[in-house]
């Protein structure tokens, strides 16, 4: 069973990277159907299996010879292998649903800001909708648990951006939001802390390197996908650890 939900990881990658490559242009995600951007040409079934394709095209349009992001072979990959995790994490359940449902936003989040420096508003506004509708079923959670935690998350975060506007903004306060409702109180301190620290070695060091200068932003939402996931998976974890270890 878990192999088979990687596979359908797998499958699902392929939809998220339509996502990915079409909503920060705005353009549809249901029409048209897959087609190479440089030659127009409509994709065969045989040019959209996930890692497959890319592999055997050996990263190149099968029509006109145009590459292929390499962005779409470590979607399909890192989709895949989350979905194993969660699989190993939940087994068939609730928790499963909703945590995958996190997860394929979370991934769309992650590499449109990446590539484009953008939380875009018409995924993060169905993302907290979302988030909020689950939080009566959402199980091991009491509501005001989850409440509290999206509330934190907009909280701290716009306080961030009041502070230092230049290095913070909205669409970041709206992830810690969502964040927030999905990992609930305290967990979402788990995850704005890993974000910030992630954040601040990841940037500590391309400054070092000279690849990023001072004035050079730095996309923030990719950590703060990267905690969200992590407290949601082993939040409560974590938590325990440091009652025990630390204090």
């Amino acid at each position: 069973m878990l192999l088979l939900y990687a596979m359908l990881g797998l499958v699902v990658s392929s939809f998220l990277n339509v996502c990915i490559d079409r909503l920060p242009e705005g353009e549809s995600i249901v029409s048209p159907p897959s087609h190479c951007p440089y030659c127009g040409r409509r994709l065969a079934p045989l040019d959209l299996i996930p890692l497959l394709s890319y592999i055997l095209l050996r990263g190149r349009c099968r029509y006109c010879g145009a590459p292929i992001p390499r962005r779409v072979l470590v979607v399909e990959a890192t989709t895949g292998l989350l979905f194993a995790l969660l699989w190993y994490r939940y087994g068939l359940s609730l928790r499963l649903l909703l945590a995958t449902l996190y997860t394929c936003l979370f991934i769309v989040i992650f590499v449109v800001d990446l590539e484009h420096r953008l939380v875009l508003n018409r995924v993060i506004y169905p993302a907290i909708a979302v988030a909020l509708l689950a939080v009566p079923f959402t199980p091991h959670h009491q509501v005001v648990e989850l409440l509290a935690g999206g509330a934190l998350g907009f909280g701290l975060l716009f306080l961030v951006a009041l502070v230092y506007p230049a290095g913070m903004g909205m669409g970041d306060v709206k992830l810690a939001t969502f964040i927030g409702l999905v990992v609930g109180f305290p967990s979402v301190f788990v995850a704005l802390l890993i974000s910030f620290v992630a954040g601040g070695l990841a940037g500590g060091s391309l400054l070092v390197s000279g690849l990023k200068g001072r004035k050079d932003p730095i996309p923030f939402a990719p950590f703060l996908v990267t905690g969200g996931m992590v407290a949601m998976l082993y939040g409560k974890e974590i938590l325990d650890w440091y009652w025990r270890w630390v204090l």
